[in-house]
């Protein structure tokens, strides 16, 4: 189960998601972050309540990334997840998406 929230500012969208970032979550997910980046605007993406992040939902966050998405995450899990996936985009010596 998955609860996404978008709030939208003149210059930014946070998309919040609460629930499990796996199998036929990370679809809508990806749909609402879309959707946000189409409008040219800042986009942030913030994983508050997440309790699992499979490996398809770990590759849509290297994704976004590499597109600009700011990623920030309560939880250690999340928190965890999110900062690798910030550091391997960071390393010029490995790739954000493959």
């Amino acid at each position: 189960m998955i609860r996404i929230m978008t709030a939208e500012e003149l210059a930014s969208t946070t998309i919040t998601v609460d629930g499990k970032l796996s199998g036929e979550g990370v679809e809508p997910v990806e749909t609402c972050c879309i959707q946000a980046l189409s409008k040219g605007t800042a986009v942030r993406l913030h994983l508050r309540d997440v309790s699992a992040i499979d490996e398809r939902g770990q590759e849509l966050l290297r994704l976004l990334v590499s597109q600009g998405v700011g990623l920030t995450a309560n939880g250690i899990y999340s928190s965890y997840i999110v900062g690798e996936i910030q550091s391997e985009c960071l390393n010029n010596n490995r790739r954000c998406s493959r």
